[in-house]
């Protein structure tokens, strides 16, 4: 248990800023470089992991997102801005960094295992919104008392967003709504997110922000 608590040595190196200059590269690159199907290579599809054993995807799909549709790129790059700093301040960059690609191929993996239980194989799963909720997540655990202005005119506690969002993705994903939307990679996002703070912190998520 010493092991997995021992914290990292502070740093703060604006990793943020790496990782949102990084998926602006892939989504530009995806647009310019049509010929080259980029998506078929990075984003993730459990036929190609199983036969050709393409496990990267775990983690380059969350660099991936939907060619062409601006603003699957713009929320997730602008909650990143939002939320990832102050969240990587409080945790360090080197934290933040496990955290961000731990809870976001976690969630690729348990979404691979759901779409090859269900028969969904051939879905090409993409964007940083698993690990997005996983930072989301954090801001309102470390940060539980901070108002949130959503589409910059409605105050809501940062808990409240962040445990709302989690149950419209259950609401959409049992009834079938905005079906081209991964909302099981959201919730295992947010879930994978939960277990790293109580495994590797020692903190419950619900005690703080209940703060």
């Amino acid at each position: 248990m010493d092991i997995i608590r021992r914290p990292f040595r502070y740093s703060y190196d604006n990793v943020v800023f790496v990782l949102l200059g990084l998926n602006i590269v892939v989504f530009v690159a995806i647009q310019l470089f049509r010929d080259i199907p980029l998506v078929f290579y990075l984003a993730m599809n459990p036929v190609l992991v199983t036969t050709r054993g393409w496990v990267w995807q775990f983690i380059t799909y969350m660099f991936v997102h939907s060619p062409g549709n601006i603003t699957h790129i713009l929320f997730n790059m602008l909650a990143l801005f939002i939320f990832g700093r102050q969240v990587e301040q409080q945790m360090g960059s080197r934290e933040f960094l496990l955290y961000y690609f731990v809870t976001g191929a976690l969630a690729g993996v348990f979404s691979f295992f759901v779409y090859v239980f269900t028969g969904n194989v051939w879905v090409f799963l993409m964007g940083a919104s698993g690990a997005m909720f996983a930072v989301q997540l954090a801001f309102a655990t470390f940060f539980p008392s901070s108002v949130i202005y959503i589409w910059g005119i409605l105050p809501v506690k940062a808990p409240v967003m962040v445990l709302g969002f989690s149950v419209l993705s259950v609401v959409f994903m049992a009834t079938g709504a905005a079906g081209n939307v991964a909302h099981i990679t959201h919730l295992a996002g947010f879930a994978f997110g939960w277990l790293y703070f109580v495994i590797r912190f020692g903190i419950n998520p619900w005690r703080a922000m209940r703060r």
